[in-house]
């Protein structure tokens, strides 16, 4: 020290000390904490899923039990199968009409409740009620409301065109989808509302107040200013209700069963008749790791449009 200071020089500071890498029983003990949770998770995720796997290439149903493996039996049959196809027709048509909708009015609701409103709480409060109600006794209720002879929307519309009107919303082929479509969009509006207005409260509104002083309108500023500003949350939105959609069931089930026929028959509810009424468990184990096949699909292409997006 004396040194340093005769020869003008500041003393050297000394390297701080390395922090001791914790003992091998702390780390096990770690590795301890975090046995149980991971087991848990496996046991729920994972074993049905391999489970379901290693029924699929068996024969089981309600007659016989043969746990020998039978190869692709099941997945060629299931590529055969004609009614499949339509319950994936039946159910992507579903998908592709109200997806959009439930976007659209989600949005337009988001918008008008952006601005600070009287009574915007209790506006919200009431919106965002159907979704709270379970998807089986919103089904069970608009079936009520669909009733040909005591349901309330023949009685309006009779009151609307003058003279009595009996249309049988749930049975006749021409009226089940507009009254599947009324019920889901009904339902779930609400939850695009609820995330795009979580979105759009969250933009700058320097950016809004700038494009308004460049002279853009409203529409403008929608479309190049607030829709940009939120188009992760806007392809999260996309994707929840996508995978909704595509395992539709409770609605359909408590509207029609899948009737007439089986013209509303979606995955989900074919996947049901199958294992549960007919009891063709390999067959339906087949089906069910196809779905999970195409919902893979399509979370992978989703993340994929939604990074290229970025």
């Amino acid at each position: 020290m004396i040194r340093d200071r005769l020869a003008g020089t500041a003393p050297r500071e000394a390297a701080p000390a390395s922090a001791p890498r914790p003992p091998w029983r702390e780390r096990w003990f770690r590795y301890l904490m975090v046995v149980p949770a991971v087991t848990v998770i496996l046991f729920v995720g994972l074993f049905p899923l391999v489970y379901t796997l290693l029924v699929s290439f068996q024969r089981i149903d309600l007659v016989e039990e043969d746990t020998r493996f039978h190869g692709l039996v099941n997945y060629a049959r299931l590529l055969a199968d004609e009614r499949f196809r339509e319950a994936l027709g039946h159910t992507f048509l579903i998908m592709g009409i109200a997806l959009p909708v439930e976007l659209i009015l989600g949005l337009l609701l988001a918008l008008l409740l952006l601005e600070r409103l009287p009574g915007k709480p209790i506006f919200i409060a009431l919106l965002v009620l159907p979704v709270v109600i379970s998807p089986i006794v919103a089904g069970s209720a608009w079936r009520l409301l669909f009733d040909n002879r005591f349901g309330p929307v023949n009685q309006i519309l009779s009151w609307m065109v003058g003279e009595p009107l009996t249309i049988l919303w749930t049975v006749h082929p021409r009226y089940v989808y507009p009254a599947i479509l009324v019920a889901e969009i009904w339902q779930w509006t609400p939850f695009m509302f609820l995330l795009l207005l979580a979105g759009l409260s969250a933009v700058d509104r320097a950016l809004v107040e700038a494009a308004q002083l460049d002279g853009a309108g409203y529409v403008t500023i929608v479309l190049r200013v607030l829709l940009p500003s939120i188009r992760p949350i806007l392809a999260v939105a996309l994707l929840i209700r996508a995978l909704d959609l595509f395992r539709l069931f409770d609605v359909v089930w408590a509207l029609t069963r899948g009737g007439p026929g089986t013209m509303t028959e979606t995955v989900s509810i074919y996947a049901y008749i199958l294992g549960f009424q007919q009891f063709e468990t390999s067959y339906t184990a087949a089906l069910a790791v196809v779905i999970v096949l195409l919902l893979s699909l399509l979370v992978m292409l989703a993340l994929r449009r939604v990074e290229i997006a970025r």
